[in-house]
């Protein structure tokens, strides 16, 4: 599992190696720029042509598209999937569990909460804040009561 290069073969057979990031162990294509101070969490793939900002913390099993460019201490939750050539700015907060698409610009500052989604070449101005995803017909959220089943 300590292995410093991952290759992933994709459904058209071509094989991509992937070079461990040293800061958190996510896996970054060539091409991609990632600094050492940014946390990629496991299991997070970075696409060749995305550049990620430094201080930028991105959680685990993520995926930043190709082309994509993320600014400075921006925080990007578990499971967030952002499309190709999206732009997101400073201190962008992104929840757990959102989708960005593709052609995106989500502005300095912006807090988008977990499971929210953004269409392809949607924009998202500062000193708002990204609609949440609508819920399945009938489908409901319950809560748990906090026990554990054993």
């Amino acid at each position: 599992m300590n292995a410093k290069f991952v290759s992933v073969e994709d459904d058209a057979g071509k094989v991509t190696r992937y070079v461990r990031h040293a800061n958190g162990g996510g896996l970054v294509a060539p091409g991609a720029s990632v600094p050492e101070n940014t946390r990629v969490g496991r299991m997070t793939y970075v696409e060749q042509g995305a550049k990620v900002g430094p201080g930028c913390r991105i959680g685990h099993g993520s995926w930043i598209d190709r082309d994509a460019v993320i600014g400075e201490r921006a925080v990007i939750g578990d499971g967030v999937r952002i499309g190709r050539g999206t732009v997101i700015g400073n201190r962008v907060n992104i929840g757990s569990h959102s989708r960005i698409g593709s052609g995106v610009l989500i502005e300095h500052g912006v807090q988008v909460h977990a499971d929210s989604a953004v269409p392809d070449g949607g924009q998202v101005p500062a000193g708002s804040r990204a609609p949440r995803r609508a819920q399945g017909k009938g489908r409901q959220h319950r809560q748990g009561s906090g026990r554990v089943a054993a």
